[in-house]
């Protein structure tokens, strides 16, 4: 019996413990292992920690290399601001060309030229670096901020799609939040390394790094792919079968046909507009900080200046994010699987909108750096996290071309217009109020209040699509491509 037949069968009673390898023995410290699904499991998890560890060394890159974009008219939180802003209207074109993949690749070619485009990305920026090839590339900074966001909401939710559609529902409940202990384990040793490296090899080097750990993913997830939920292979799992078969429904139309992913959709975009506004804020805080140490250290050269800017703004963010990654790798390891299991969904998917409202309204009060970076610390850290494991649960009841196209659509769209609303945000308050950023921070207040509202209508309409998956016996999401065909 293969993965699709075996989907919705109810578990009555708790599984036997014999039989089990010693590697199922070793993970149910972390959740609940049965017999035969722990290798393929831990595959899945090191092809996601190689991914998020990429992703660890690009992110504080990205954020010294804008640091020394090269524009001087707007202040640098607007410049962080605006190009977010500018990753929204890119993905309207990246969306439907994603689609397209998706409908015309089986899942593992698919898989590996997406990871592999992204990676011969990074090489390509390596290579145009001021002074190895050509001198000076204008606005190098910006355009590897726009790409790390594009590989941030695609390869990252594309993974979690592939493990979505790998696992069963109820196989998924106890896998996911396993496997995402490699997310957070592989965002540590990224923020780690980057920590360690960045003033021994420099920034640009640490992309050629990332490229590296991107093809070792890739060459993992094709293991997975293969193995199937339980080693099953190919012919027994579906992971063999092309996703070409799917309908041609747009991404969108999918996404706005149905109460459940309409409102996931907008709880998403105002998860991404509180938590772009509190990056905005601390990147601004930060440059605020390293101006005042290039005042007393005296630096005036031009080129001497720029290093030290996106030097020290990458070490800053390599340091940040480590302890951000590891207190969530701690909260995953442990805290995670047992919400799920013990609260249910509604506690893991409501439990960051409130550390988001307590944290911003502490920071209202104190708006200093050290209050925002501990903030950024919990926020980010539950984000990471619980919140991840939330996100990957909330698409296990769905059919696969939701998997695929809907959730990308919300994993990117919607996330990048959070950001642009962010980027409205900094032009209304800090660009034409002059109000400090303590305003940003009271905003967040009450939208925090309204994404629990909408976090609140997500867990009913899951439950809801649950239950209606277990009384068809097949995906609750049938009718949403009715619907959008």
């Amino acid at each position: 019996m293969n993965e699709d037949e075996t989907k919705n069968l109810p578990t009555t009673s708790p599984p036997s413990l014999e039989g089990l390898s010693w590697l199922d023995r070793s993970l149910r410290i972390f959740t609940d292992v049965r017999r035969g699904e722990g290798l393929t499991g831990v595959i899945m998890l090191a092809s996601v920690f190689f991914i998020l560890t990429a992703y660890y060394l690009f992110k504080p890159a990205r954020e010294g290399l804008l640091a020394t974009a090269g524009v001087e008219a707007i202040s640098k939180i607007e410049l962080k601001a605006y190009t977010s802003f500018g990753q929204g209207l890119l993905f309207l074109g990246i969306i439907p060309a994603y689609s397209s993949l998706v409908t015309g690749l089986n899942r593992r070619r698919l898989i590996t030229t997406v990871i592999l485009f992204f990676a011969a990305n990074a090489a390509l920026f390596w290579l145009l670096q001021p002074g190895l090839l050509i001198e000076r590339v204008p606005y190098l900074g910006i355009a590897f901020y726009l790409w790390v966001g594009i590989f941030n909401v695609l390869v990252i939710a594309q993974f979690w799609s592939f493990a979505a559609d790998l696992y069963s529902e109820e196989r998924g409940k106890r896998i996911i939040p396993m496997i995402a202990i490699g997310a957070s384990a592989g965002a540590v040793t990224g923020s780690w390394l980057t920590d360690q490296l960045v003033e021994i090899l420099g920034t640009y080097t640490l992309l050629l790094l990332g490229a590296g750990f991107l093809g070792v993913s890739v060459v993992l997830a094709r293991a997975a792919d293969s193995r199937g939920p339980v080693g099953a292979g190919a012919e027994g799992a579906p992971s063999s079968r092309g996703l070409g078969r799917m309908g041609k429904s747009g991404a969108m139309k999918l996404v706005f046909s149905n109460k459940f992913l309409i409102a996931t959709a907008f709880m998403i975009l105002v998860l991404n507009w509180v938590n772009t506004n509190g990056e905005n804020s601390l990147f601004g805080a930060v440059q605020e900080f390293v101006s005042k140490e290039i005042a007393e250290k005296g630096i005036t050269s031009g080129p001497a200046k720029e290093a030290f800017v996106a030097d020290q703004t990458t070490h800053f963010y390599g340091n940040f994010q480590f302890w951000v990654n590891f207190v969530g790798l701690v909260m995953q390891s442990f805290l995670a699987s047992r919400l799920l299991k013990y609260g249910g969904f509604g506690v893991i998917l409501l439990m960051l909108p409130f550390v988001s409202l307590t944290s911003y309204t502490l920071a209202a009060v104190l708006p200093v750096l050290g209050i925002i970076k501990v903030m950024k610390i919990a926020e980010n850290a539950t984000d990471y996290s619980v919140n991840n494991t939330a996100k990957q649960v909330l698409w296990l009841p769905t059919a696969r071309e939701v998997k695929y196209k809907a959730k990308a659509a919300i994993d990117t769209l919607f996330v990048r217009f959070g950001d642009g609303l962010a980027a409205v945000t900094v032009f209304v308050l800090v660009n034409q109020m002059r109000l400090s950023v303590r305003s940003i921070f009271i905003l967040n207040v009450g939208l925090a209040l309204a994404w629990i509202v909408l976090g609140f209508v997500v867990v009913k309409q899951h439950r809801l699509l649950s239950g209606t998956a277990a009384r068809q016996g097949g995906d609750g999401t049938d009718k949403v491509e009715e619907k959008a065909s």
